[in-house]
């Protein structure tokens, strides 16, 4: 019986969107990627039709998030394309439908794949992990708190990849904000060993794989024990 090791299926999966003259890639194929590093994951399919969606849900188990899978669709929420905490297969099918019709009036000419759909994780503290080539030193890992927060405190850490488990630590413990995660007001602290866990396997994807130019893994959840990344970008070299 052959062994698939890790990377063979996402060397797989860039291959054929640069084939098909794609530089975004779906977040299917983003999540296939993470998951085919070891990166933790909720458990997702995509879905091509309401009753599909609607079993792909029961076998996962709610609460769900459905979300629309398009290349011509960047921008999900504004395109009314995702739903979060559906909680019954009526509801499962509804909504499928809902966010399909919404991604068509929003973009009648896109092409849509189906429609994702993924078990919902539990609320935790929100990072970012991501990666982008710089034009001096080439590819850079960042770090700091997801959601919303990344975009009003911009308090993230750089490091030049490749990277090392006293790099990751280092890059989580830099900034501000790392109270938050050490633990306050009676919270146990973030468990910092996934998230090294994952900056290291980023390390390992960017470098790995050259023709990622972008990656945004935000938010990804963090709890005490563990984590699930919600979001996964990436976006390809140009040729």
């Amino acid at each position: 019986m052959s062994v698939i090791t890790v990377g063979e299926k996402t060397s797989e999966i860039i291959q054929a969107a640069m084939k098909n003259g794609r530089v975004n890639l779906l977040e299917t194929e983003a999540k296939a990627i993470c998951a085919d590093y070891r990166m933790p994951i909720p458990p997702f399919e995509l879905a091509k039709s309401a009753e599909q969606a609607s079993s792909v849900a029961q076998k996962l188990g709610y609460p769900i998030v459905l979300k629309i899978v398009s290349q011509d669709i960047l921008h999900k929420t504004e395109a009314g394309g995702v739903l979060l905490g559906i909680q019954n297969p009526v509801d499962v099918r509804n909504g499928f439908s809902r966010i399909v019709d919404n991604a068509r009036r929003y973009n009648s000419n896109a092409k849509l794949e189906g429609v994702l759909v993924q078990r919902m994780a539990p609320p935790g503290r929100e990072i970012i992990i991501g990666g982008l080539v710089d034009p001096q030193f080439g590819q850079t890992l960042m770090f700091g708190l997801g959601g919303v927060f990344v975009e009003i405190l911009r308090d993230v850490t750089l490091r030049i990849a490749p990277i090392v488990k006293q790099d990751a630590q280092e890059m989580i413990r830099e900034i501000k904000a790392y109270p938050i995660l050490k633990g306050f007001r009676g919270q146990p602290p973030a468990d910092e060993d996934a998230i090294v866990d994952i900056l290291l396997s980023a390390s390992d994807l960017v470098m790995e794989n050259q023709d990622i130019n972008q990656m945004d893994l935000n938010p990804v959840m963090i709890y005490d024990k563990g984590a699930s990344i919600v979001d996964a970008r990436m976006i390809l070299q140009r040729r």
